[in-house]
């Protein structure tokens, strides 16, 4: 072999080399990607699942905590000698988010007070200022205010949530809201006349009013710990709510 063929034959062995050499390192770099794929899925799916739990809703308890009502003012759930911490929960019947921390977090809150963990005040108010949503809002508050046994005022306070009416149409109508009353045991002989007449739809309206002025409410709903409102993001995460009213009772 001549001069010129030996270089040769180097210059392909290094070319060869150089070849074998790329494709370790695309190897190389294509498993770097994949696990490093693997585990930001991994990761992704880890943190998916801790939001879920976090958001997921408790189970309702058996049982209630005693409900005090007053159709003038606000609904008080909570056992014997429990006087904090407070959860003030301004709700309006006809609001959508309303609705919503009620389906998620409605049952931390029941349960809280039945475990005798908290006091629980519910301020059914109206804050709408429009048809037909004022309306609907203080025909539903004025029927609550009818109810005078509280386990059944519960019950009828989670059915006008289940029932509620688009924001765009008349709804919550009399006969709808005797008919739901009958639905979960409302048996009182005054029931129905009551919220026939909407007795309480003034008084609906004056402590909206009043509640609105006095807690400087600016939507619902709105929950107040011990007086201080309460963040969004804790609300609806029912593990996060349950945390802050257990710190908030230390």
């Amino acid at each position: 072999m001549g001069k010129g063929d030996r270089e040769k034959s180097a210059r392909d062995r290094i070319k060869e080399q150089q070849a074998a050499d790329r494709k370790r390192e695309q190897r190389r770099r294509i498993i770097t990607y994949t696990t490093a794929g693997v585990v930001a899925v991994a990761a992704l799916g880890a943190g998916i699942l801790w939001n879920m739990n976090r958001s997921k809703s408790e189970e309702a308890g058996a049982n209630l905590a005693p409900i005090a009502v007053q159709a003038a003012a606000g609904v008080t759930m909570g056992n014997a000698g429990v006087d904090k911490p407070v959860i003030d929960i301004y709700e309006d019947f006809q609001c959508p988010a309303c609705k919503e921390l009620e389906r998620v977090s409605g049952s931390t809150f029941k349960n809280l007070a039945a475990e005798g963990k908290a006091k629980v005040v519910y301020h059914p108010i109206t804050i709408f200022s429009e048809e037909p949503t004022r309306g609907n809002s203080i025909r539903a508050g004025a029927a609550a205010r009818c109810v005078k046994d509280g386990k059944q005022w519960m019950a009828f306070h989670d059915t006008l949530f289940e029932k509620q009416p688009s924001e765009t149409v008349e709804g919550f109508k009399i006969d709808q809201l005797v008919g739901w009353g009958k639905d979960v045991g409302i048996t009182a002989a005054d029931f129905e006349p009551c919220v026939t007449k909407q007795q309480y739809a003034g008084v609906q309206q004056s402590y909206s009013d009043k509640v609105n002025k006095e807690q400087n409410l600016t939507g619902t709903p709105t929950v107040k710990l011990n007086g201080v409102e309460m963040d969004n993001e804790v609300l609806f995460r029912p593990s996060e709510l349950r945390e802050a009213v257990l710190n908030a009772a230390k």
